[in-house]
């Protein structure tokens, strides 16, 4: 997916609330700034918005001096959803279709996303599970429940801290022994990697590998060779998160993409409204089922 007009506001938006994390001092932020916008003013277009993001936040890395800008708020959002565990754990084992209700809450936690968010508070995410269960779901359900049901392996791919505590239930449903779980190869805002994925306890449940990049996204040519192989050889392969939709839409494979549409620019591509929860497969056109409240399907 190539970068459009629309989405430069947001990649600037993004370099700010990242600098202003990574750095303190005034003058060091100004020079930051300065250079990722001498930066953005010659970009190309032709990428898609992740691999922008990427140089941005490597510069602000770069300069600043500080690895990982989120780090804190990536702990914090991981034991947020770590203490809620139970309560969900709880809610899907009383639903007659457990594995629908995970897929919704693993979409609901794309909500914890600090590149479309400045903040994330616990009344965020408790308000869009309350979404996640009441409000329609777009996407083919039963395909992906037949690709769940027939995959030996299947491949994970991970988005954000937090969020991935989400993850773990929808793997648990799935089965962990088929799933390898994916997770950035390095920090890049508030995206998971290996230390978020063990901060949830998801060493205990799956095997983990990351990426080898540091992009928030899958470009698979900028990935390591372990996982363009583990990628080649899947049966299924599960991606969440706008910028693995960015990403991997046009990818071959069975890709089945869960997101939350978070922006202008996705909701136009996709054909929905934004808010809309979504569970799409690659290279097709959206299916016109349209899932209603979680408390129908039980029903």
């Amino acid at each position: 997916m190539k970068t459009t007009l629309d989405c430069i506001p947001c990649l600037a938006r993004q370099a700010v609330a990242a600098t202003r994390l990574a750095a303190a001092d005034p003058n060091c932020r100004a020079q930051i700034m300065g250079e990722v916008l001498h930066w953005m003013a010659d970009m190309d277009l032709n990428q898609p918005p992740p691999a922008l993001s990427q140089i941005t936040n490597r510069i602000i890395r770069e300069r600043s001096g500080n690895q990982d800008p989120y780090r804190l708020a990536k702990e914090e959002h991981n034991q947020l959803v770590l203490r809620m565990l139970p309560e969900l754990r709880e809610m899907i084992a009383q639903s007659p279709d457990q594995l629908l209700l995970a897929v919704r809450l693993a979409i609901a936690g794309n909500v914890i996303d600090l590149g479309t968010s400045s903040e994330i508070a616990e009344g965020n995410v408790r308000a869009e599970i309350e979404q996640a269960l009441a409000e329609p779901f777009v996407g083919d359900a039963e395909s992906f429940r037949q690709a769940a049901a027939e995959a030996r392996r299947i491949l994970y791919i991970a988005d954000n801290a937090g969020e991935i505590a989400f993850d773990r239930l929808l793997i648990e449903q799935l089965g962990a022994e088929r799933v390898t779980l994916v997770v950035r190869g390095g920090p890049i805002i508030n995206d998971a990697t290996r230390s978020d994925a063990e901060m949830v306890g998801l060493q205990h449940v799956v095997e983990i590998i990351d990426n080898g990049t540091d992009a928030p996204g899958t470009m698979l040519a900028d990935c390591g060779p372990e996982l363009r192989q583990r990628f080649g050889a899947a049966d299924l392969i599960i991606a969440k998160g706008q910028g693995n939709f960015e990403t991997l839409w046009e990818e071959q494979g069975n890709i089945y993409l869960l997101f939350k549409v978070k922006c202008p620019v996705i909701a136009e591509k996709v054909g929905l409204p934004l808010g809309t929860q979504v569970l799409l497969r690659n290279g097709t056109g959206l299916p016109e089922q349209d899932f209603g409240p979680a408390a129908g399907i039980d029903g």
